[in-house]
C-alpha cells in the first residue's frame, strides 16, 4: 500500500512538472534553430543518396524551405506570408486564433512532409523524424498544443504541395533533347557522353521572375574558328589554362565542383562518386553564416528561404539561355578541332555551356545572402569537407560567388565569358526576389531601394 503510494505520488509530481511548463520555455526550447539546421542537412543528404539533378535538387529545396517558412511566420508578428507575392501561390490557411501553438514545431513538420514527399527514399526519413519529433515531445509542449502544432505543419504541408504539382515539372519527365549536330552547338560530352540534362526546365514555373527571359543575358561570341576571333580567344583561354593550372587554380576548381555524380574511369573499369550539388553547397553555406551569426530560428528560416528561392528561379533563368544558344561546350572544341587528349580538370557537366548555371546560382544566393545579413560578412565553408573538398575562407558572400563562377574556368568546363555572364543574370534575379518576395512588414525600404538600383 505504501508503496503505491509513493507511486502516484511520484507519477503525480511528473504529470505536473509537465503542466508546469509555460507557453514561453516550450517555445523557446522549440524555438532554438539547432535542430532546423541539422534537419536541413538531413535534406541534404537524402537528395545526395537520390542523386537529383542540380535544377530538380534546387525544387525539393525551394518548397521545403517555402512549406518552413508559412508554417512558422504566423507566430512572428514583424513577418508575413510569401502568399499572393510569388507567382500563384496564394497564403496558405491561417492558424486559428485565438488558440496555442507551438508554431517551430509546426515549421520543422511542414519542413520535413514537404522534404520527404518530394524525394524517394521514405526509409531515411523514418527514423530521422522519430527521433526529431520524440526531441520536441521532450520540450514539455502539451499535448493538445503539439497534436494542433503538427495538424498546422502538415496543413501547410499539403498547400504548397499543391502549388508545387501545378508547376509543369511532373510533365517534362522524360522529355529527351535532340543533338542538331549544327557547328558550334553542344554535343554529349566524354567519359559518359549522357543525355542533355532537363531541357524543357525552362517551362517550369517560377517563384518570382514575371517570365523566364526577364533578364536576358547578351548573345555569346559567335561561333568562329578563325585565330583571331573572340569565340576562339576564349576556347584557347580554357585550354592553355587547363595545361598549366596552378595547385590553388585546382583547389579552386575542385571545391566548388558540386557534381552529384561524379564519374570516375580507371583503365576499364567506370563508378561514380554522390556529392553535393550547387543548390545545397549554397544552402550549407546559409546553414554555417547562421550559426556564426547566431541567427535565431526566423531570421534562418528567411535566410534559407529567400535563398533557396533565388537558386531555383536562377536555375530556371539559366536553363533557358542554355537551350536558347545550345553552345559547345570547350572539350569538344579543342577534341575536335587541335588536341583530341586534352580533357578539362573537372568532368563536362551534360548540358549546352552558356550561361554557367554554378555562376548563376551562387551569385543569386550570395545577393539575397548580402542584402539580409551585410556586405561584407567573412565565413568560412566548411561545407565539403567531407567529401574530401577542404575548407575555404571568403571576405563576403560576393567573394565567394565569384570565386566559384571562376572556378567553373580553371576546371575546363566553361567560357570566360559563360562565367560571367552567368553571374551577371544570378544578381539581377537575387535582387528580383527581394524586391517580389517581402518577408518583413517592416524591411528597410531604403535597402530595397538599393537593391532594385543595381538591376
Amino acid at each position: 500500500m505504501k508503496f503505491r503510494l509513493l507511486f502516484l505520488i511520484f507519477i503525480g509530481s511528473l504529470y505536473a512538472c509537465k503542466k508546469n511548463v509555460t507557453p514561453e520555455e516550450y517555445n523557446a526550447k522549440a524555438a532554438d534553430p539547432g535542430l532546423f539546421h541539422e534537419t536541413t542537412t538531413h535534406l541534404t543528404d537524402v537528395i545526395i543518396h537520390d542523386i537529383f539533378k542540380p535544377p530538380v535538387a534546387s525544387r525539393i529545396y525551394s518548397y521545403s524551405f517555402l512549406a518552413a517558412y508559412e508554417a512558422l511566420a504566423p507566430g512572428y508578428p514583424e513577418y508575413q506570408s510569401l502568399g499572393n507575392q510569388l507567382v500563384k501561390f496564394n497564403a496558405p490557411p491561417k492558424p486559428d486564433s485565438g488558440t496555442a501553438y507551438c508554431f517551430p514545431l509546426a515549421s520543422i513538420k511542414a519542413f520535413t512532409q514537404v522534404g520527404r514527399t518530394l524525394t524517394f527514399s521514405g526509409d531515411m526519413w523514418d527514423n530521422y523524424e522519430k527521433d526529431l519529433f520524440e526531441k520536441y515531445r521532450k520540450m514539455g509542449i502539451p499535448d493538445d498544443v503539439y497534436e494542433r502544432s503538427m495538424a498546422y505543419g502538415d496543413t501547410v504541408a499539403k498547400h504548397v504541395l499543391a502549388h508545387a504539382a501545378k508547376d509543369h515539372y511532373k510533365e517534362i519527365r522524360g522529355y529527351r533533347y535532340t543533338v542538331t549536330n549544327k557547328p558550334g552547338t553542344w554535343v554529349p560530352t566524354p567519359p559518359t557522353y549522357a543525355d542533355a540534362c532537363e531541357p524543357m526546365w525552362n517551362t517550369v514555373r517560377t517563384f518570382a521572375l514575371d517570365s523566364v527571359t526577364q533578364f536576358l543575358c547578351p548573345p555569346p561570341a559567335e561561333y568562329d574558328l578563325n585565330k583571331n576571333s573572340k569565340f576562339m580567344g576564349l576556347a584557347m583561354e580554357v585550354y592553355n589554362m587547363g595545361k598549366t593550372l596552378t595547385e590553388e587554380q585546382k583547389a579552386t576548381a575542385y571545391f566548388w565542383d558540386d557534381n552529384a555524380f561524379v564519374t570516375n574511369v580507371v583503365g576499364h573499369a567506370m563508378f561514380a562518386n554522390k556529392k553535393m550539388t550547387p543548390a545545397g553547397h549554397w544552402l550549407a553555406i546559409v546553414k554555417t553564416v547562421s550559426i556564426d551569426k547566431k541567427l535565431n530560428l526566423i531570421q534562418a528560416t528567411e535566410a534559407y528561404t529567400l535563398s533557396a528561392l533565388a537558386i531555383f528561379d536562377a536555375f530556371v533563368a539559366c536553363w533557358d539561355e542554355k537551350y536558347r544558344t545550345v553552345r559547345i561546350r570547350p572539350e569538344t572544341v579543342i577534341n575536335n578541332n587541335w588536341d583530341p587528349n586534352w580533357r578539362p580538370f573537372l568532368e563536362t557537366p551534360a548540358f549546352p555551356e552558356y550561361v554557367s548555371g554554378h555562376s548563376s546560382i551562387s551569385a543569386a544566393c550570395g545577393t539575397v545572402l548580402t542584402q539580409l545579413i551585410g556586405d561584407n560578412v567573412a565565413f568560412t565553408d566548411t561545407t565539403e569537407k567531407k567529401y574530401g573538398h577542404g575548407v575555404k575562407s571568403f571576405k563576403s558572400f560576393e567573394d565567394a560567388y565569384w570565386d566559384a563562377s571562376i572556378s567553373r574556368v580553371y576546371g575546363g568546363i566553361h567560357y570566360r565569358d559563360g562565367v560571367e555572364e552567368g553571374t551577371h543574370l544570378g544578381q539581377k534575379i537575387g535582387q528580383n526576389v527581394l524586391q517580389r518576395a517581402i518577408t518583413r512588414k517592416s524591411r528597410n525600404v531604403l535597402a530595397k531601394n538599393q537593391a532594385l538600383s543595381r538591376l
